[in-house]
């Protein structure tokens, strides 16, 4: 099996993360589920352009009511490393799903020390 992945270094980890570790995990076997997608509001605007998936490096905080609130890292080139040391998760910005606006409900993909 081989896997081709994009030359810049966030771009490999985002890659990586969303379609190399699922693949590689269902061709050991492993039967266990999906990484779950969490559900957290937008503390800014998420831009993305029409008609692709998005994977946006962000910080998931629980305000004070326990609900999951998401901001992004700054500048999200695909060569800024830094946003994604500064991340604990991935926003998901679906296909069909349009620029999100403040306080908009997203899918979060965490890391939970995957990286």
């Amino acid at each position: 099996m081989l896997f081709g992945l994009p030359g810049n270094p966030v771009a490999v980890m985002v890659t990586f993360l969303a379609f190399v570790r699922p693949a590689l995990q269902r061709l050991m076997g492993w039967d266990a589920p999906a990484q779950p997608l969490l559900k957290a509001r937008t503390r800014e605007k998420l831009r993305k352009k029409p008609g692709r998936t998005e994977y946006q490096r962000g910080i998931v905080e629980r305000d004070e009511n326990g609900e999951l609130w998401v901001r992004l890292t700054g500048n999200q080139g695909s060569g800024v490393l830094s946003s994604m040391v500064q991340a604990n998760g991935l926003i998901v910005l679906h296909h069909e799903q349009p620029t999100a606006e403040i306080g908009d409900w997203v899918d979060v993909m965490m890391f939970d020390g995957h990286l």
